[in-house]
């Protein structure tokens, strides 16, 4: 099977978008500001197509299989996401009527997979793997650093395979008053 990863488009939206929510499940009501399935999948497509907040197609890859989305992957830095989450909040809040705070996912200094999926369809084929080796090819071609993710703590196959590519598990964290594990791994530069 020939897996292709490339930059997302703004037309990668609407394959893109229902695998994003499925991995990120709740997280999508509160970045988005909309609590059913229609307007939050019409307002993700909406950031997805922007370019100022986490989930714009400039911060996605796409994995291909026969030319068909079979994989995300949404890739940042810590420094990027300062603005990012800045600007989310602002249009949230705006949007709201209240103040929103987005949730901080990464550490200083760190290169963070805030999503990655991989369609049904494709699953237990290597393509998670594949996007996962795209993020660190990513850091070193950067200069190195440390790769840094978020899992559910009992996504346990999930954190298998994080632990087979030398992820570990740096410490407890919370997002939207879930339990995750922060998860590093450093990559050496080119």
């Amino acid at each position: 099977m020939n897996i292709t990863i490339r930059k997302a488009r703004k037309e990668d939206a609407q394959a893109a978008i229902p695998l994003i929510m499925e991995a990120i499940g709740d997280i999508s009501m509160h970045i988005t500001g909309e609590t059913k399935e229609a307007e939050i999948t019409i307002e993700f497509q909406n950031l997805f197509t922007r370019t100022d907040n986490r989930h714009s197609y400039l911060y996605t890859y796409i994995a291909e299989v026969e030319g068909k989305v079979s994989g995300v992957l949404v890739f940042y830095s810590a420094e990027q996401v300062i603005e990012l989450d800045a600007n989310l909040e602002k249009y949230l809040s705006n949007k709201k009527g209240t103040p929103v705070k987005i949730d901080p996912e990464t550490l200083p200094d760190e290169w963070y997979i805030d999503t990655v999926v991989v369609d049904p369809t494709y699953r237990g084929k290597g393509i998670g793997t594949e996007l996962l080796n795209y993020a660190e090819q990513l850091v070193k071609s950067f200069g190195g650093g440390k790769l840094a993710l978020n899992v559910e703590t009992e996504k346990s196959a999930a954190i298998s395979l994080y632990n087979r590519l030398s992820f570990e598990t740096l410490c407890p964290w919370t997002i939207i008053d879930e339990p995750f594990y922060h998860m590093v791994k450093t990559v050496p530069a080119n």
